[in-house]
């Protein structure tokens, strides 16, 4: 079994991101959604429309999702990639290149975003 890792806020969960998932799954046969806490958000200066239970919620309630963790610190990636046994670490590409130090463990793949679509846009959108 080919196990995948993806980690995100997914606030305000949209067709890019159901697309980031799906394209993430394909990759292999189990998917892990590593989900940011909401203190962990609050750490990187974020702050989530949704809490992390909402979130949590609209994630569990796809097809492609197969576990759930808390991503709580930056650190905890090489940790989640060994105690899971992941074949696959993948995230969206305007990350290329920082992941790379995870190519000792596993498949490192930074998957295209979906241009006209995210979370920020969205808010955007619901403020104006």
């Amino acid at each position: 079994m080919r196990r995948v890792i993806t980690y995100g806020t997914f606030d305000t969960l949209h067709y890019g991101h159901i697309r980031l998932l799906k394209r993430a799954r394909a990759l292999g046969d189990y998917l892990i959604v590593a989900l940011s806490s909401d203190a962990f958000n609050a750490e990187k200066g974020k702050k989530a429309k949704f809490s992390f239970e909402d979130r949590k919620t609209d994630l569990e309630a796809l097809k492609y999702v197969d576990l759930i963790i808390e991503e709580n610190t930056w650190d905890q990636k090489s940790t989640d990639v060994q105690a899971h046994d992941i074949d696959v670490f993948t995230i969206g590409d305007d990350w290329t290149g920082e992941f790379d130090f995870l190519k000792e463990h596993c498949d490192v793949v930074y998957m295209p975003r979906t241009p006209e679509i995210s979370s920020t846009l969205i808010r955007g959108r619901a403020a104006g």
